[in-house]
């Protein structure tokens, strides 16, 4: 259907891999970083993806000094730890005001400097140098960026008034101001940076995807916003494309036909960008050997080595959540987790499977793709649940009116303009949207309310902080409502709430749920279950490439099981998808 990825596809300096999270950005760009080595070219891989393995993937011990990779001549690597920059950048930012104001003050300015929108500035100003330092950039035919700046983060560095000490002046705002405060003396180099990325001579951007709705929706809403600030110059890898199917496995057969399925979904505007494929691999994509099969042509299942038996854990499975739910009495049950790992799905069942043990149950979404109303097929069939869907978009825009109406009066036009897109940011939706999650929760009397797509602890930290802070926060969050600074105290209650942590047994969602955990922590919030989603280690099937995968993620199963989840449940890939009231109770039978 689309052709497989070369090398020879590449025909620029610099290359921005973009893409959602466990996509295969890290795997694609480390593949391609060798094939461009052994075709003689010098190259420069760099990542700046909090979850990058790429120390694992070459096995060598890797910081922000490239490095040369032993084994190939012409590869250097380098990792920036972008939590490590955001650290050194907070207090760049903070460290003059530590003694001249209060310490409450500062404990709000740093929660304030500790959400996504700093961690990509703070990564995109240690990486600006290798785009515009003409010592580094003259020395490499090819510099490679595993994980490219959103057009959020670009769009902020563009604005003039992130230059003009508007920030040190200003008393109003939203929820990610300040990432660019004391940055002024580098508005040349940003600028240039910015250039260069703009310039299609220079820049490819490769948008990687699977071939999954979800998946292929975050690809387009990148391409379009990349392209709305000069980024135009893309190309498309559907990876984890899988090439045949076993017609006498059940298990191959269905995988094989969601992929076509969500294939015949793309959007118009991908189908218009030039689209490359990269097959499914029944291994981990770590050492030198596995990285050249992936963009060569090779035999699959002769290069796959299977033991006769998978050896997976004997989790329980979702069942076991819900009747543990039910048995404590939680009231307010909350699924988080990374983009596509089936929140929604789980959020559902456990929804269900409560109605069905007698209590009475509303499930409410954010997610703009779940469609509960498709989830249920437009009938809820038992009285005792009620489903409500909160519209993001309608909340934001209207979180953002408010923010902007208070402001408005004490700012000029270059002002104005600066907090309206610093209100594009992840954190203003998250706030926006736990804010009416609350008014949802409040409303609610005498039933369990189960939210799918909670909101991360950076945010309850910083609505927190408006509670006992609420002159110095208000900049940051607006005046949090009575429901919001209610709810607060019972998320953080475990016999009243309960959260889920969904995960897929693969590297870069368990890596990424691993620092919700952690970011839940901070705000004094302990996940109890942790559910294993869509697991081929749990299923039977015989397909050797399914089967060399399923055998591939029992380090990752090990992994939750044994460090990471205080209890952990599976549920097996499914042959179909579990769509209506009815379909929704096979999960606890």
């Amino acid at each position: 259907m689309y052709p497989s990825f070369s090398p020879n596809d590449i025909n620029t300096q610099f290359l921005f891999l973009t893409g959602k999270g466990g996509v295969g950005k890290t795997s694609t760009a480390c593949s391609l970083a060798v094939a461009l080595a052994d075709n003689g070219k010098k190259v420069l891989l760099i990542s700046t993806d909090p979850a990058s393995n790429l120390q694992d993937v070459f096995g060598i011990d890797l910081n922000s000094t490239p490095k040369s990779v032993p084994t190939i001549e012409n590869l250097f690597v380098s990792n920036i730890d972008p939590e490590a920059s955001a650290k050194t950048y907070r207090e760049k930012v903070i460290g003059p005001y530590r003694d001249k104001f209060p310490e409450a003050v500062v404990a709000t300015m740093e929660e304030q400097l500790s959400g996504a929108c700093t961690v990509e500035i703070a990564a995109f100003d240690e990486f600006t140098g290798f785009l515009t330092n003409s010592e580094i950039v003259d020395q490499y035919d090819h510099i490679i960026f595993d994980t490219a700046p959103t057009g959020h983060t670009l769009r902020l560095l563009q604005l003039p008034t992130a230059w003009n000490g508007f920030l040190e002046e200003s008393t109003h705002g939203a929820s990610c101001l300040g990432p660019l405060s004391g940055l002024s003396e580098k508005k040349a180099l940003y600028s240039s940076a910015v250039s260069v990325l703009s310039d299609p001579a220079k820049t490819t951007l490769i948008l990687v995807t699977r071939p999954e709705v979800s998946a292929l929706f975050e690809a387009n809403r990148a391409s379009i916003e990349l392209k709305e600030i000069g980024i135009k110059n893309q190309m498309l890898i559907i990876n984890g494309l899988l090439q045949n199917h076993n017609e006498d496995d059940k298990v191959s057969t269905a995988f094989y036909r969601r992929q076509k399925d969500a294939l015949n979904q793309i959007p118009e505007n991908l189908k218009r960008t030039n689209t490359y494929s990269l097959p499914y691999v029944p291994y981990s994509l770590t050492g030198i050997d596995n990285l050249r099969h992936l963009i060569k042509p090779y035999d699959l299942v002769s290069t796959t080595k299977l033991n006769s038996e998978n050896q997976s854990k004997n989790l329980p499975g979702l069942k076991d959540v819900i009747d543990d739910f039910s048995a404590k009495g939680t009231k307010l049950i909350f699924t988080m987790g990374k983009g596509g790992v089936g929140k929604t799905t789980v959020a559902s069942a456990i929804a269900v499977g409560l109605v069905e043990k007698g209590h009475r149950v509303h499930l409410t979404t954010t997610d703009p793709a779940a469609h509960l109303d498709y989830q249920f097929k437009f009938d809820h069939l038992n009285q005792n649940l009620t489903i409500s869907s909160i519209n993001p978009k309608v909340e934001v825009e209207k979180y953002k009116a408010e923010v902007i109406a208070k402001s408005s009066t004490d700012l000029d036009e270059a002002g104005l303009a600066y907090l309206k897109e610093d209100l594009e940011s992840p954190c203003t939706e998250e706030i926006a949207v736990f804010q009416a999650f609350a008014e949802v929760v409040a409303k609610s009397k005498n039933e369990i309310v189960v939210i799918d797509t909670a909101p991360t602890g950076h945010t309850l930290l910083l609505l927190d902080a408006s509670q006992s802070y609420s002159k110095e926060i208000e900049r940051s969050t607006g005046d949090a409502p009575e429901s919001a600074k209610e709810l607060l105290p019972r998320i953080r209650n475990p016999k009243e709430t309960a959260v889920v942590i969904v995960t897929l047994a693969e590297t870069t969602p368990v890596l990424e749920a691993s620092r919700l955990q952690d970011d839940l922590r901070r705000a004094d919030i302990r996940p109890q279950w942790w559910v294993i989603n869509q697991s081929l280690s749990a299923t039977n099937t015989n397909d050797p490439i399914l089967k060399g995968k399923a055998m591939a993620e029992n380090a990752w199963i090990q992994e939750v099981d044994e460090n990471l989840a205080e209890k952990c449940a599976i549920i097996p890939w499914l042959h179909e998808e579990k769509a209506g009231y009815e379909k929704l109770k096979d999960f606890i039978y």
